[in-house]
Parts: C-alpha cells; structure tokens; sequence
C-alpha cells in the first residue's frame, strides 16, 4: 500500500489538522477575537492543507512531495501566528503540532525525486 511509507507524515499531517481545527474554534471562544483574525485563519488554511497532503500521500500521488513541500510552509506561517499568542494553551499546542509537521511534510519531500516535468506537463496541459 503506498500510504504506509508515508505513515509517519500522514500521522502528523492528521494531528495537525486536529490542532488547527481545534485551536481555530477555541480562538473564536476568546474575548479579543478580532485580535485572533490572522491566527484563526493560517489554522483553517493549514487544517485544510494537511488534509489534502494526506490525501496525496494516501493515494501514492507522485505529487506528494511537491504538495507536501507546500504543507510545511503553511505549518510553519501558522506555527509563527500561533506563537505570538503561547499564552493561551491551544495556540502553544497548535504550534508544536505545525512544527512537527512541517518537519515530516519537508522530509517526506525531502525523500522524493523532484517533479519539475510534472509541473511542466499540468502547465502544459493549461494551453
């Protein structure tokens, strides 16, 4: 099964996306939401973006690495936002989860072959 060299990835990717998600509503549960704006939003941006890594990675997409290249820096914008707010628990837990994605997500990318003729065949496949 081609998701189970990327079990390790995946697994963060899923606990990421569980942190955001988290991190996101508990933001909204705040007294100075407006204060929250930028963090709320990288959360929904890298839930998002965690679970569609997933998805690559579980179908052995060759695009995998080039998707989870793109994941890490999402985790890592939202690691930062989340950072400037760690006195508040979720943010300080949202923050841990990103940065240990990020990790997995670059060597995840990091152990696959490079997809430039990918990119040039779906920019191709646009004209």
């Amino acid at each position: 099964m081609p998701h189970q060299q990327f079990q390790t990835c995946i697994d963060a990717c899923n606990a990421c996306a569980l942190a955001c998600d988290h991190c996101a509503a508990a933001c909204l549960g705040e007294k100075d939401v407006k204060m929250l704006a930028r963090c709320i939003q990288l959360d929904l941006d890298c839930a998002a973006i965690c679970r569609l890594a997933v998805g690559y990675m579980g179908r052995g997409s060759e695009l995998s690495g080039m998707i989870c290249e793109a994941c890490a820096d999402v985790c890592e914008a939202c690691a930062q936002e989340c950072e400037k707010h760690s006195a508040m628990e979720h943010c300080r837990e949202c923050a841990q989860a990103c940065r240990r994605c990020a990790e997995e997500c670059r060597r995840m990318a990091s152990s696959q072959p490079r997809r430039a003729s990918a990119r040039q065949s779906a920019r191709a496949g646009a004209h």
